[in-house]
């Protein structure tokens, strides 16, 4: 089989990685392209070594679902980022996945290293590339910190520059309801804030997208919200 020439899909995942009722959008990335799994776990990293290992397990379990083969990436740290032999774990993959964890690791770990730079060259020529929580927040310009919200936040990895993501929006905006509106939301009106829900991904990119899953994604302005529900289509502007 071989991966099609062009970047391949891109999915912002609320949450719900790696468990059985997310295979059918999983398997939608890797449909068309070869059966080879790439997973990191590296947001997890600071949760400890249980966690990581919790991660790579459920990951190996759907991969097997999927039929597919499992590379798990061991990057805990940058200098795991910037070696050569992991970096070159990425080739040939279908489907990469960045799961859950804490959004400014990943980004702090993965920026401007040769495994991030393999990641984006194996999407840029076919491969599908899927974030979970940390991991969809790290693809953008802008992480801001969910947990403590008045320390700011990390500069993302840059791949989706014109968005920001709230994931397991459903939970947060349950918890916290001025959140948005008060640290989330860019003043820049060429920055789109999109809200998914957990068990939700929005899928495609990088400014067609779909939303699929079992709840909605969520258009956040200044002024409001408005549900986008699953089978519901956007456009961003790159």
């Amino acid at each position: 089989m071989t991966t099609p020439l062009g970047p391949g899909p891109l999915a912002l995942v609320g949450s719900g990685e790696y468990l059985p009722q997310m295979a059918d959008i999983e398997a939608m990335l890797l449909k068309g392209r070869p059966p080879r799994y790439v997973q990191l776990a590296t947001a997890a990293v600071p949760d400890g070594p249980d966690v990581v290992d919790r991660w790579h397990r459920l990951g190996t379990a759907q991969a097997e679902r999927l039929g597919a083969e499992v590379v798990i990436v061991p990057v805990n740290d940058r200098r795991d980022a910037d070696d050569a032999s992991l970096a070159a774990m990425i080739a040939g993959a279908g489907l990469i996945y960045l799961s859950g964890g804490n959004p400014g690791y990943l980004a702090d770990t993965l920026r401007d290293t040769a495994v991030w730079s393999a990641i984006v060259e194996a999407w840029r020529t076919g491969s599908a590339l899927a974030g979970c929580s940390a991991g969809a927040m790290a693809m953008t310009s802008w992480v801001p910190s969910l947990r403590h919200p008045r320390k700011g936040g990390t500069p993302g990895l840059g791949l989706l520059p014109h968005m920001r993501v709230i994931p397991h929006f459903d939970a947060f905006a349950a918890r916290v309801p001025d959140l948005i509106t008060r640290f989330l939301v860019p003043h820049d009106p060429s920055t789109t804030v999109i809200g998914v829900d957990e068990e939700t991904a929005l899928v495609g990119g990088p400014s067609q997208w779909t939303v699929m899953g079992r709840q909605s994604a969520w258009l956040l302005t200044e002024d409001g919200r408005e549900e986008l529900a699953s089978g519901s289509t956007l456009t961003t502007t790159e």
